[in-house]
């Protein structure tokens, strides 16, 4: 199941699509980020014409059982409100999916509330929240494989459905505390470093936090270089969907749009599983959330965007796809000195 299937992009292109980009009515390199994006979208699509169709935000929720022990300045609540709220379109990933011609799927991972059946969710729930992992491993492994296949099918049935192109968010109050522990582990950064405010805690919320995950440490006896271990001790059911998503849309050859500190902490799972995943990335944004820059450095990537965002959802990410849109606009309408009769450098 978690085989690695995932190839390194091929360089036979890289040639001819450096030619075409440095052919356009411009000084070479003169676009930046935009012309090394339409060269690595050539490279993943494996043509000089690439096109981008039915672009998705897909975010996954679900709940944690250390939220209530006040690793978070909200209530476990907030989580099935939000996903309330991205249903009747009044969050802030869907203000942005709208704004930049995205459509949102929205995944219950793991909720700790019954919606039923509902228009626009997709009903995923692998149990009503994890365990509290300050007392032992959040999810089994069973639930851990089951929240992954989960992300995969999702994703492998937007493909299917046209979608070439992929942002990932995630709801989940408590999830920045289980992604600083998987960022430690799989990192080997210091913990207290690796912790950061999440939603808003003070100071004296913020010590609160770093104090209860360094408790939550000794529960774990594996390998902290062993991605699924350490996602099913510290893991949240959004952060794994998400991790097999990822895996199955780079399978499938997909742009992946990675938004913020959760989202990356799920990178760092899948990656560790597939390598080659990051070649098939776009950073959009470097989180405010303290953890983020250093998840960056560690991966050696650098993001396309420093707002000072926090808030998750993809948000990031549906703001970093116009950018994208741009690359492959240029790459694909820019004239050419030879068809615009422009002379070009001697």
């Amino acid at each position: 199941m978690y085989s690695n299937t995932i190839p390194a992009l091929a360089t036979g292109l890289t040639a001819a699509l450096q030619a075409k980009i440095d052919g356009k009515t411009k000084p070479p390199g003169s676009l930046g980020r935009l012309e090394t994006l339409a060269l690595q979208i050539g490279l993943i699509q494996n043509t000089p014409t690439p096109q981008l169709s039915n672009p998705h935000i897909l975010v996954c929720a679900g709940d944690h059982g250390a939220a209530k022990a006040g690793v978070s300045a909200y209530p476990q609540d907030v989580t099935w409100q939000m996903v309330e709220n991205f249903l009747a379109g009044g969050a802030a990933i869907n203000v942005l999916a709208r704004q930049a011609g995205m459509a949102l799927t929205v995944v219950d991972a793991g909720v700790n509330h019954d919606f039923g059946a509902r228009s626009g969710l997709i009903d995923a729930k692998v149990a009503h929240g994890t365990a509290n992992y300050l007392e032992g491993p959040a999810m089994s492994a069973d639930q851990r494989d089951a929240a992954l296949a989960h992300g995969g099918r999702i994703v492998r049935g937007l493909a299917d459905a046209g979608c070439n192109v992929l942002g990932f968010g995630e709801m989940g109050i408590g999830n920045t505390a289980a992604a600083s522990l998987i960022t430690h582990c799989l990192t080997g950064l210091p913990l207290a470093i690796c912790v950061g405010r999440g939603t808003g805690l003070d100071d004296a919320g913020l010590e609160r936090k770093r104090k209860l995950l360094t408790q939550a440490l000794p529960h774990y006896t594996g390998a902290h270089d062993d991605a699924l271990a350490v996602l099913a001790q510290f893991g949240g059911f959004e952060i794994a969907m998400l991790a097999g998503g990822m895996l199955a849309a780079a399978e499938r050859r997909m742009l992946l749009l990675i938004d913020g500190f959760i989202v990356t902490a799920a990178l760092l799972v899948a990656a560790k599983l597939a390598p080659a995943l990051l070649d098939y990335c776009v950073f959009a944004h470097r989180s405010d959330e303290a953890g983020h820059a250093l998840q960056l450095d560690h991966l050696g990537v650098k993001p396309l965007l420093q707002f000072g965002l926090r808030l998750g959802e993809g948000t990031g990410a549906a703001l970093a796809y116009p950018l994208v849109a741009a690359a492959v606009a240029l790459l694909d309408q820019m004239a050419s000195f030879e068809s615009a009769g422009v002379s070009n450098k001697t």
